[in-house]
């Protein structure tokens, strides 16, 4: 179990705290940076008011906003390493503290679309890990889908950590990536409206339990005079239990005591529910070692490149262009 909030370091694990940040309002270049700003000053007050604090979480689009008529503009996109990610790193570096962001991140090749990544800094101030979000909110969002898996990297008091972005919480799939890779403690920063409340609780603990790992999530709050963003920071356990739940005040601050080495345990030692064992060791009562194949359609589709829904020829939205987006790729 982890507590339902502290400012002080625990003995084994350590203490993660995220914040339901203001939605900003980003018009320009000035607003972006203004921004920044506000998330240094933050890191830097965090961990002066929670001084036990080792890891610090902002949630998605905390830096450049929604803004959709200038997202993927020139003006608005930046670059990794950049200005933007040096500045978050001095501040992890002067808090000694690691720190997830949120970054629209500049595409390689100048003829197709932004990504929407996120990083994660050590204390040291050094990028340890840059994930690209692999599941647009489609049909709204026009980054282009992450190419670069799902990493894992060490984090601290024996943490294993990975990032998805928002709407990657919906998809098993990927949670179940970051666990097959040795991840036990899986963040999801978020900039959810208000449409998917309830379905972000239930797959922050869904992907817990399945997984026998802990979520840490955190989403936007408050209103950008175009949507309401819902907060609700949420702690789970890898039992799937709620340890923590936020409001919906903006600015709020959600902490927990987060033990990794009680989910490693419990992936080495449960016999019940160790479901992410037994899906590649069906029936190890039955037989020694159990059952390595599993037929699953699906899967096999997806790594042959053919996957196709029964229903796929009378899906009526396929593109963006219902918000006003092109039918085909490339920069617009």
């Amino acid at each position: 179990m982890g507590s339902s909030g502290s400012s002080n370091k625990p003995k084994l694990g350590f203490l993660a705290g995220a914040i339901q940040l203001q939605v900003p309002i980003i018009n320009s270049r000035e607003d972006i940076d203004r921004q920044l700003k506000v998330i240094t000053d933050t890191v830097k007050s965090m961990k002066s008011g929670y001084p036990g604090l080792e890891l610090i979480i902002f949630p998605e689009y905390s830096l450049q906003g929604l803004n959709t008529k200038k997202w993927t503009t020139e003006e608005f996109i930046c670059d990794i390493p950049g200005k933007e990610s040096d500045a978050m790193a001095d501040a992890c570096k002067e808090a000694g503290v690691y720190g997830v962001f949120s970054i629209m991140e500049r595409n390689p090749d100048p003829n197709k679309n932004p990504y929407n990544t996120a990083i994660i800094i050590d204390p040291n101030g050094e990028i340890i890990l840059k994930y690209r979000k692999v599941f647009p909110w489609n049909p709204i969002e026009p980054w282009a889908p992450g190419n670069e898996g799902i990493p894992v990297c060490d984090g601290p008091g024996g943490s294993k950590l990975a990032v998805c972005i928002c709407h990657d919480g919906m998809f098993p799939e990927l949670a179940r990536e970051a666990a097959y890779k040795g991840c036990n403690v899986y963040i999801r920063i978020s900039g959810y409206s208000t449409i998917v409340n309830e379905q972000w609780k239930l797959t922050n603990a869904a992907n817990a339990w399945h997984n026998l790992m802990y979520t840490i999530s955190v989403n936007l709050a408050g209103y950008d005079n175009t949507f309401y963003y819902f907060g609700e920071g949420q702690v789970c356990n890898y039992d799937g239990t709620t340890l923590v739940q936020g409001d919906r005040n903006p600015n709020e601050i959600i902490t927990a005591e987060i033990f990794p080495v009680l989910a490693d345990n419990a992936r080495k030692s449960w016999g019940l529910e160790n479901n992410i064992y037994n899906l590649g060791a069906r029936g190890y009562v039955a037989e020694p070692g159990g059952e390595k194949t599993t037929n699953f359609t699906y899967i096999n589709d997806l790594a042959n490149g053919t996957y196709k829904l029964p229903w796929d020829d009378e899906i009526e939205i396929k593109d963006g262009t219902i918000y006003g987006y092109p039918k085909e790729g490339g920069r617009f």
